[in-house]
């Protein structure tokens, strides 16, 4: 029997899962909560401490332990990922100055924007392949604003970590930032790092956009690794500390995203939608595919060796349900039951989903939430239902945008802890898209850390062998044809509304309302 240990570090909580290889079953799981940081004074404000995290993960890890009823030190290996661009500042010996801006912290659009605009202006290679927009969610946005915000901690501030390298730097005792373990898939989404254009950005381009970035490129170095490769071997210090054996391999760390895309059984040419508070969407494209307009991100060997890891997303879904049904003074579950099944468009509603701002293909944290075609009988079950089909429509949109890059879609996986239990998402998503949907019969979180744990135990060869085993079968949603053509005018109108708000295209208004009346009352068809 083959032991490995994950952890999934996701918003508010982490989860550890323990995995019996041989028998490709989850043993124990546990979680443990951490506070998120907001400020009523500043909406975009979202921080964590790495204290919290590493508290929470000590917290969840002896748990699992005592549930699984075993001796930790039989564990053989140990892997993890996080939210990103989560990015903590550390000092000479890798102790945070200050805390997390966390991946949904939204203060850094004016630093995004001005990187953005001297990307284009200096012809830099690296901004193509972020889909040509640099985003606030991103990791040199993020430090930018930091150092203009801060200036009594700048003397301080000896180099900058995603939150999966500061994790497994934590872990393995590393206290030299020369040695910090650099996640491929962190840096090459994030941090505008490819190998074919030799690294990170030109030092001068950075210090152009701002001088207080003169300096970093070198303090941003590094062991640069994919999930595949060994970053390192847990410290006796942290051994002691969680249960498990010192010495235990960690490989590099990764997106939770690009990870649950794994979980969920992503090959090449599968586009995963990681379905939780926000949508990731993973794909694993062929080698040379080239950069894709709007699409946040294409890194060879961010998901798996040998492919194109391609990254888009929503920078809200679940979020947005639980929004709803707060206001309604219930559950999403309990509301869900309202919804019942109705037929495309039957609310009579459409929602553009931009209540936390668009991540792709838009790239603009600027824009809000719209619902159109409001009456005096609608209800909140009526908005929950435009809202799941709002979000299909957007993946529509992304998927589309995905496949006139090169992606050959050849699976549409509906991964991450909603889809397993809300069906009508999936069918709606079937049904707008037009293609089936694979989602997993169980929740997979936690289980793409266990597959790259168990890699790099040596229980597997590869992580192609090591999913064959340990991912979650799937269930498949058909998509129906009449249903798909009802959908016709409304992903229509929808695609017009969605450019017309986000880019100013000229959009024929006069039909909105009317079209949306006619779903209403069932006269679309």
């Amino acid at each position: 029997m083959t032991l490995v240990a994950g952890a999934d570090f996701g918003t508010l909580s982490v989860r550890v899962t323990i995995m019996d290889t041989d028998a490709a079953r989850v043993v124990a799981t546990a979680v443990a909560e951490y506070p998120l940081k907001r400020s009523d004074s500043d909406p975009h404000l979202a921080q964590q401490a790495h204290s919290d995290h590493m508290e929470a993960l000590t917290s969840a890890m002896r748990s699992a332990i005592a549930d699984a009823g075993i001796d930790g030190t039989e564990i053989a290996a140990f892997a993890a990922d996080t939210t990103g661009s989560s990015v903590v500042v550390v000092d000479e010996t890798l102790t945070p100055i200050d805390d997390y801006y966390l991946w949904c912290d939204h203060r850094a659009a004016r630093e995004a924007a001005e990187i953005t605009e001297a990307a284009h202006a200096d012809g830099i290679e690296a901004i193509r392949w972020c889909g040509g927009v640099y985003s606030h969610e991103w990791g040199f946005a993020k430090l930018l604003h930091f150092l203009r915000h801060n200036p009594g901690l700048r003397d301080r501030a000896a180099t900058a970590l995603e939150h999966c390298d500061m994790l497994v730097a934590t872990l393995c005792g590393i206290t030299d930032p020369r040695e910090v373990p650099r996640s491929v898939c962190a840096m090459g989404h994030k941090w505008m790092w490819g190998e074919r254009w030799g690294g990170y950005p030109p030092q001068d381009f950075l210090s152009r956009v701002d001088p207080l970035l003169d300096g970093w490129v070198a303090r941003m170095g590094g062991r640069f690794g994919t999930a595949t490769e060994i970053a390192g071997h847990l410290s006796p210090d942290w051994a002691e500390r969680l249960g498990l054996r010192a010495g235990i391999p960690l490989p590099f760390g990764a997106f939770d995203s690009h990870w649950d895309a794994i979980a969920a059984g992503c090959r090449q040419g599968d586009i995963v939608n990681v379905v939780g508070t926000s949508t990731c969407i993973i794909a694993e494209g062929p080698p040379d595919m080239e950069a894709v307009p709007g699409i946040c991100g294409a890194v060879p060997g961010s998901v798996v060796p040998g492919a194109m890891g391609v990254e888009a997303g929503q920078s809200a879904t679940g979020d947005i349900f639980s929004a709803i049904a707060a206001r309604a003074g219930t559950d999403v579950a309990t509301l869900m039951q309202k919804v019942g099944t109705p037929a495309p468009g039957a609310s009579g509603l459409l929602r553009l989903v931009w209540d936390n701002g668009d991540r792709t293909v838009l790239v603009r944290p600027d824009l809000g939430g719209v619902t159109l075609g409001w009456d005096l009988g609608h209800r909140p079950e009526h908005e929950l239902h435009a809202a799941i089909e709002g979000m299909a429509m957007h993946v529509r949109v992304i998927t589309e945008r995905m496949r006139a890059g090169g992606l050959e879609a050849a699976r549409i996986i509906n991964g991450g802890g909603i889809p397993p239990k809300n069906p009508l998402l999936n069918q709606v998503y079937s049904d707008v898209i037009g293609t089936d949907v694979y989602v997993p019969e169980h929740p997979s979180t936690g289980i793409g850390a266990c597959i790259f744990a168990s890699v790099a135990a040596g229980a597997f060869p590869s992580v192609k062998d090591a999913q064959s085993r340990l991912s979650p079968r799937l269930t498949v949603y058909r998509s129906d044809p009449e249903r798909h053509a009802a959908y016709a005018a409304l992903f229509e109108l929808f695609s017009d509304l969605y450019f017309g708000f986000g880019e100013g295209r000229p959009v024929d208004l006069g039909r909105v309302l009317p079209t949306l009346r006619r779903y209403r009352t069932g006269a679309a068809a």
